[in-house]
């Protein structure tokens, strides 16, 4: 590669580079301005609910609006402050979903213990203790409302080319394959991957349609010069481990770029790690559950209080539908299906009968076929009148509320999935058993029965490596939704 051309390439890489950083650098500002309204805007309705309504739960207080205002234009740095604390501004944080929506909470919830305690250390200030709390959730709400929409205009951009993080994944192999497709494959997550560097495959290879090989790890330097990258993923470790720390200007690369690692024990992550100290040394020890401590108190209580709710609720709903189950066809109105559950123990899920009980008679050679590899038939002659209508809504699966209940499942998690299927989830199988299935999960609201085999083991890992409760909140709520356009079911 010739100096003259380097001369020419690289300045005009590190120009765009720096194109980006500075309309990154808008964003958060724009942002952060938008945060500093909303935080007023609490602050100010707060306000004018605990002191100008007409709320019998608040006694008469002492108006001091002066004195208010000028605690809420201290405190809306404090917040600000509090936010970047919290990685509110972080580019790996922000517009990235649910995690956001927590941190946003957590921050909120931070500045309110603070505010507090400052009452009880000086006791000259006093606060009204009404204003505070509505302060405290209409801040997380307005916040919220205004990160959500500002992710939808951040997502709009992304899909039309803006605000993207130029990538380079070091290694061609599987993994780093998998990791590219993934990031090709939701445009939202603001990655454009510019090609891959490995010693294996000669430079021009196109490895992925824009993602070609740009040449081996001895040149690493001055591929991240030429192509401006922002970031690199490392999805094979030997190359770092025996070439780049060999090579000259290599690691200072790396200390410029976002360094993110797709480690080689990536299927065992999966079911969560910790690292603890034994004799010195820092040892990767694995959860025999993905879900522990108080996230699991968490989750068993949202089952166990919904599941309870629910079928108190829908109990008239379950009774007419017994009733027309009964009169469509004969055979059992409640069908028992053996699946896989946590730690590989099998139990009966619950769903109501759909099928007619002599249904596999009704089955073609090609039929037979298609629900040995997919697991679904679109046009199934099996599925009486009434069960088109049950599974079409997805009523049928109600019942499984006892199942929540009973602790062998939950209201959010990998779709239930008998033994035989276990096959279909290859090296990915023993991770589908740290969690319990669930009524609903990431498969009912991504296309349901329209997803093939390979989409729902790639929903379902996606569930159990970036599990939170604001995740399960989210999928329900996006769940009702689904279940009443009836998009995707059959």
């Amino acid at each position: 590669m010739s100096s003259q051309f380097l001369e020419t390439v690289i300045p005009r890489a590190r120009a765009e580079s720096d194109a980006r950083r500075q309309s990154w650098r808008w964003v958060l500002v724009l942002v952060a301005a938008g945060d500093a309204l909303c935080i007023a805007g609490g602050f100010a309705l707060a306000y004018v609910l605990r002191f100008m309504s007409d709320w019998h739960i608040f006694y008469d207080g002492d108006l001091r609006i002066g004195f208010y205002t000028t605690l809420t234009i201290l405190l809306i740095p404090g917040w600000l402050g509090i936010f970047m604390l919290y990685k509110l501004y972080d580019r790996g944080h922000i517009f990235g979903g649910t995690e956001e929506y927590a941190r946003l909470f957590n921050a909120c919830t931070l500045g309110l213990v603070i505010v507090m305690v400052s009452t009880f250390l000086l006791p000259d200030l006093i606060i009204a203790r009404a204003w505070l709390l509505l302060a405290w959730g209409l801040t997380v709400v307005l916040v919220g409302v205004w990160r959500f929409g500002a992710r939808r205009i951040a997502y709009h951009l992304r899909r039309n080319g803006k605000l993207l993080q130029h990538v380079i994944i070091l290694g061609a192999n599987g993994e780093g394959r998998a990791v590219a497709e993934q990031l090709i494959a939701s445009p939202e997550a603001g990655v454009q991957i510019l090609g891959f560097i490995d010693d294996h495959l000669d430079p021009g290879t196109m490895v992925l349609p824009g993602a070609p090989i740009l040449g081996p790890s001895a040149a690493f330097q001055v591929i991240v010069e030429q192509e401006g990258a922002d970031s690199v993923i490392i999805a094979d470790t030997a190359l770092v481990r025996e070439r780049l720390a060999s090579i000259y200007g290599a690691i200072d690369a790396l200390r410029q770029l976002d360094v993110c690692l797709a480690p080689g024990l990536f299927e065992l992550l999966t079911i969560g790690v910790q690292v603890r100290e034994q004799g010195s040394v820092p040892l990767l020890t694995l959860n025999k559950s993905r879900i522990t401590g108080l996230h699991a108190v968490g989750k068993g209580l949202i089952d166990r209080c919904g599941a309870f709710l629910a079928l108190l609720l829908l109990s008239p709903v379950l009774l007419i539908v017994a009733v027309l189950v009964r009169l469509d066809s004969p055979g059992p109105i409640v069908y028992r299906r053996r699946v896989v559950g946590v730690g590989n123990k099998t139990f009966d899920a619950f769903k109501f009968r759909t099928m007619h009980i002599d249904g596999e008679t009704l089955l073609t050679a090609e039929q037979r076929q298609e629900l040995s590899e997919q697991g679904k038939l679109k046009d199934d002659p099996r599925v009486t009148r009434v069960g088109r209508l049950l599974r079409r809504t997805s009523i049928d699966e109600l019942p499984q509320l006892i199942n929540v209940l009973r602790g062998q499942m939950s209201l959010v998690g990998p779709r239930m999935i008998t033994a035989g299927e276990l096959r279909h989830f290859g090296r990915w199988r023993h991770n589908l058993v740290t969690v319990r299935p669930g009524l609903t999960g990431l498969w009912q609201i991504s296309g349901r029965s329209n997803l093939g085999y390979e989409d729902r083991v790639r929903l379902d890992m996606h569930y159990i490596r970036n599990y939170s409760i604001w995740l399960d909140l989210y999928i329900i709520y996006r769940t009702i939704a689904v279940v009443l356009t009836g998009r995707g079911a059959f």
